[in-house]
């Protein structure tokens, strides 16, 4: 009876656990329920375009405001993202429909008017918030399928001719006709919102008699005569001083969508079968290097360490040509060598970064519906790595015997962070200048400011105290005092050729779903694939360790040692076909014609290809750094 009572309760906690588990909700993402006539809080967010990628928050134009603007709190990705969220004026209750509701009315003067035509003339959208769910527009996917694709937010408005004239003019969208979705309980009179759509129109309003604010009772758009506003036949003009009168209709409708499953309409996929095209064009990649790697490995490796060990005389060792000879240099310390160390190090915390968010995004944790939480992970995730990139870069370190850990401790904290964040400063003093709400604020800078220095450093400096303990990694052969000179090479060998072309399978095991991430980022579309993002991922790793491996083992066959900083740069050449692409994206499928728009896309795009070096070019050098260990300790040297 005694031996039954732990596996009882441990029974008992599994199931626990399992209850805790179904009930468990990330924080801001956990299901409302709404009674009939409950009041539903419309939020506004910021106004996006894709031709300027400026934000700028909704009440920068007049349009109609609450009583007082109250302030959502914005976690630390959402104000990098720009995100501006705010109380609206807009007036919801739970399943009551409203038709032609007066908002208000405005006469906007000629700067109010100009912003207003700029926005409309820069394609700004308006984004809004119900329940946590982003305001949409359903548009026909094709004549054939009648799917609906959801576009993020509504045009400030539209630009167009007059029958006859060729002159541009702008028009408001001022009447918006909402579909708020909700899947209700058989059971109870509770509901939960699981859609929220919007069709908006131009209308130039007409009334009788004076403006009496919302006791006025327009001809155009009559709840009592059932006159609904369907079309925009006779659209309003932006012009100084002539009225707009902004009005909304409400509709309710029941739906078969669960609330857990409210977002697979946003995250509908058209595309899948190119993601598995990416797929299969990596996975060919991978195989092809990967029959190179068996090769080297499997028989030529195999016949030259036999053929090494079976030698009996000094005349044959002098006599022998190939990767045996250079043994004497092969583990001398590089030249910046310091540098190397640095690159490394933040290398594996990159790794590290990327790898635990594939796997929070993976498990669900980083979903849309949690705003702003990708980003925020990542640089929490970047911060805490710092242990192991402190760890990583002291180990190297002491194998060169290096003895200021300290010193390279405190390099290894800032010289990456540094480039970005000087980059990123003189990016948001741009955005400041254009007054967007895109800049990030003093609040949120000291914030970066301290989890860099007073957690990220701090960490780095741990881990490099952690890793100097420890003894030093012993090299497998001896190194000569003199240096080896190396041979003239072949073209083919040639550092800067050989360099240039083993970055090109790493970035072409990833182009395909580099084009969805660039479109996600920049035309404001949602990404959330993170299944073939891994699988990418993997592949990547994979591609630029086999790749490194090859032409690491090439080189030592022409006797030239110098393999630590070409292993590095081998794959993080990569980097550079990416900047490339960026620049072909840009001029193929970006509208971006703002010189400030430019020098934001193009600095971005630095940022993130430096960080595309640092992370390849880790992956392929310590993939080398294994293989010389390998096949030089597997020999016998005299």
């Amino acid at each position: 009876m005694m031996d039954r009572l732990p596996a009882a309760r441990f029974l008992l906690l599994l199931l626990f656990l399992f209850r805790c588990a179904n009930s468990f909700y990330l924080p801001g993402v956990a299901p409302e329920d709404f009674r009939t006539g409950d009041p539903l809080r419309v939020k506004v967010n910021k106004l996006t375009s894709i031709k300027t990628q400026l934000p700028y928050s909704y009440y920068s134009l007049p349009f109609c405001t609450p009583k007082s603007i109250v302030d959502t709190s914005e976690n630390l990705g959402e104000v990098l993202r720009g995100d501006r969220i705010e109380n609206s004026a807009y007036e919801f209750k739970m399943r009551e429909p409203k038709m032609c509701k007066i908002l208000c009315h405005l006469v906007p003067d000629a700067k109010q008017a100009k912003e207003i035509k700029e926005k409309i003339s820069d394609e700004y959208r308006v984004n809004m918030i119900l329940d946590n769910l982003p305001l949409v527009v359903p548009l026909r996917r094709s004549e054939q399928d009648p799917t609906p694709v959801y576009q993020l937010g509504y045009h400030v408005g539209l630009k167009g001719q007059h029958s006859g004239s060729k002159e541009d003019k702008y028009f408001i969208h001022n009447h918006l006709s909402f579909t708020v979705k909700y899947h209700s309980d058989e059971e109870s009179d509770l509901a939960r919102i699981v859609g929220f759509e919007v069709k908006p129109f131009s209308v130039k309003h007409q009334y009788e008699g004076k403006w009496n604010d919302e006791n006025t009772r327009l001809t155009t758009c009559d709840p009592h005569a059932k006159q609904m506003v369907t079309n925009s036949n006779s659209p309003l003009e932006v012009e100084e001083n002539k009225e707009i009168i902004f009005t909304y209709d409400v509709d309710f409708q029941a739906s078969d969508v669960k609330w857990a499953s409210r977002w697979d309409a946003y995250l509908l996929m058209s595309d899948d079968q190119i993601h598995w095209f990416s797929i299969v064009n990596s996975l060919m990649i991978v195989l092809f290097l990967s029959g190179m790697v068996a090769m080297i490995m499997l028989r030529t490796l195999y016949r030259d360490i036999s053929k090494y060990n079976e030698l009996e005389t000094q005349e044959e060792a002098q006599e022998e040509t190939g990767w045996k000879l250079v043994h004497g240099d092969v583990f001398r310390p590089p030249t910046n060598s310091d540098l190397l160390c640095i690159y490394a190090g933040t290398g594996v915390q990159f790794f590290g970064m990327i790898l635990v968010t594939m796997i929070f995004a993976l498990l669900g944790f980083l979903s849309p519906s949690n705003r702003g939480g990708l980003m925020t992970a990542m640089l929490l995730l970047w911060v805490f790595m710092g242990l192991f990139a402190g760890y990583a870069a002291a180990r190297l370190y002491k194998m060169f015997k290096g003895t200021e850990w300290k010193k390279m401790a405190l390099r290894t904290a800032l010289v990456f962070p540094a480039v970005v964040f000087g980059i990123f400063f003189v990016l948001n003093a741009l955005i400041w200048g254009e007054k967007s709400s895109g800049a990030v604020p003093f609040g949120t800078m000291f914030a970066l400011v301290f989890l860099w220095f007073g957690i990220s450093v701090p960490l780095v400096f741990v881990g490099s105290y952690v890793g100097f303990r420890k003894p030093a990694i012993e090299d497998p052969v001896k190194t000569n005092k003199i240096p080896r000179q190396i041979p003239e090479q072949a073209w083919y060998m040639n550092p800067a050729f050989s360099i240039l072309i083993g970055g090109i399978l790493p970035f072409g095991a990833v182009f395909i779903e580099l084009f969805f991430i660039l479109t996600s980022i920049w035309l404001n579309q949602f990404y959330y694939i993170f299944g073939f993002l891994f699988l990418v991922f993997i592949i990547l790793i994979v591609t630029c360790a086999e790749i490194s491996v090859v032409l690491c083992y090439f080189q030592l066959c022409s006797e030239d040692y110098l393999w630590w900083w070409r292993s590095y740069l081998t794959s993080g050449s990569s980097a550079l076909y990416l900047f490339l692409y960026a620049t072909f994206y840009f001029s193929t499928k970006l509208e971006i014609t703002k010189f400030v728009s430019g020098v934001l896309y193009f600095g971005y795009m630095a940022i993130v290809s430096y960080a595309f070096f640092v992370l390849t070019g880790t992956i392929g050098f310590y993939a080398c750094f294994w293989f010389t260990r390998l096949i030089y300790s597997s020999v016998k040297i005299d």
